[in-house]
């Protein structure tokens, strides 16, 4: 029996992470890790109230947020076999993650990338920057380290052992990118299922402002450049 721990990175998303959590489907996972990223709203609150574990990170970093959750899965008595990462912002479905985490299980796999360019997308759920950005990142994933994704898509699982192997470092934007270029550079199994995608609830820090769109799209195209 596998053990899975999922960990949420959240930043002021209140009105979104607690629908994230109760749509996780039931008995599938071990424990839900909420960190919550510097929020000045009731983020905390919600993600407690709909039973997560709730992790503070001050220090802002959609990248560090998440090194802050592996902290906590390797300080664990009981060390999680599997581990998924879902945004807080309910765009992802929640409720599909039996089959993102469905390769690894059966053993066919060691990471799980969920792609929203092999499911179906809201029309508006990513913008025209977000779409051209992701063409790139992956073309260019393609060329460097002859691997071929078609998504940096957030909505990932991943067997603990070998994410720890990662060594990952990135704090901020680069941390999609990072994982799934040292994945394969280290070889792992990787394989993507199709995943749904919706509008967001609320307002993207990222992809919502010119300076966030600029910020990532320099930090995953830089990040490509530096392990290669």
């Amino acid at each position: 029996m596998y053990s899975i721990l999922v960990i949420i990175p959240a930043f002021n998303e209140e009105n979104s992470v607690g629908n994230v959590i109760r749509e996780i489907p039931v008995g599938l996972v071990d424990e839900v890790v909420v960190v919550n990223n510097n929020s000045n709203d009731q983020t905390a609150v919600e993600a407690a109230r709909a039973g997560a574990t709730v992790l503070n990170e001050p220090i802002q970093g959609y990248g560090r947020a998440c090194l802050t959750g592996i902290t906590y899965a390797h300080n664990r008595q009981q060390k999680p076999d599997v581990v998924v990462f879902i945004d807080a912002d309910y765009s992802d479905f929640p409720n599909e993650m039996t089959q993102v985490v469905a390769p690894i299980l059966n053993g066919e796999a060691d990471m799980v990338i969920g792609s929203r360019a092999l499911g179906n997308r809201q029309r508006g759920s990513m913008t025209p920057q977000q779409l051209v950005g992701n063409w790139l990142a992956t073309t260019l994933l393609r060329w460097l380290y002859g691997v071929r994704y078609t998504d940096l898509g957030p909505f990932r699982a991943i067997r603990f052992d070998k994410l720890l192997a990662l060594n990952m470092r990135d704090t901020t934007y680069g941390w999609t990118v990072e994982m799934q270029l040292k994945a394969a550079k280290q070889g792992l199994r990787v394989t993507e299922v199709p995943v749904n995608y919706r509008k967001r609830i609320g307002f993207s820090k990222i992809s919502g402002t010119v300076k966030g769109t600029v910020l990532a799209g320099y930090k995953i195209i830089t990040t490509i450049f530096k392990y290669w």
